[in-house]
């Protein structure tokens, strides 16, 4: 006979081991696919949710849950899940700086610094046409986004886009200019 929450929740506060297992063969299955939502590992997802059953167990933390067994469960998952996947894109943008930092490399002129080739940049952005480099230092360096700044300078969005586009065309031959779009 299946129990619900509330009864293996009664069980468990009272000490009653048989209630952990009967709330794991009820629950694991459904945990897993659910963490599957933020993870892009199966493996990775059994492993967050047995971590969250030993922590459950070990730290007796049914003691504290007064409401929906179920949903404590589910919010459990998912933030253990996107803490995990914060940590693996923590390492995929690592890379990127690596690959940015070679392109850099690769694409400098012979001789030129990258600090001598960032106030070339500075220099290009500081020729560009007023509204022109507002607009592109508001979305690139602001990282606000084109209606944003359509509404900030009362302009249209369109303008926005049209004003973009042409700072980028200027701005294109710059390796460090490349870098830091490539960052957003």
């Amino acid at each position: 006979m299946k129990q619900t929450d509330s009864e293996i929740l009664v069980k468990l506060k009272k000490g009653d081991a048989s209630a952990y297992k009967i709330l794991f063969d009820e629950y694991y299955d459904t945990l897993c696919m659910h963490s599957m939502r933020y993870c892009d590992s199966y493996d990775i997802a059994q492993d967050i949710v047995q971590d969250i059953f030993v922590d459950f167990w070990n730290e007796k933390r049914y003691l504290k849950i007064e409401d929906s067994l179920s949903a404590y469960l589910h919010r459990s998952v998912r933030n253990n899940s996107v803490l995990e996947m914060r940590k693996h894109s923590k390492f995929v943008f690592e890379e990127l700086d690596e690959v940015i930092n070679k392109l850099i490399e690769d694409e400098m002129p012979f001789g030129i610094s990258p600090d001598q080739e960032l106030m070339r940049l500075k220099q290009e952005i500081d020729k560009l046409p007023h509204q022109s480099k507002e607009i592109f230092k508001a979305i690139v360096l602001d990282d606000k986004k084109y209606k944003e700044v359509a509404e900030l300078y009362g302009i249209s969005v369109n303008t926005v886009k049209t004003q973009y586009g042409r700072a980028l065309k200027k701005l294109r031959n710059s390796p460090l200019l490349i870098a830091l779009l490539m960052l957003k």
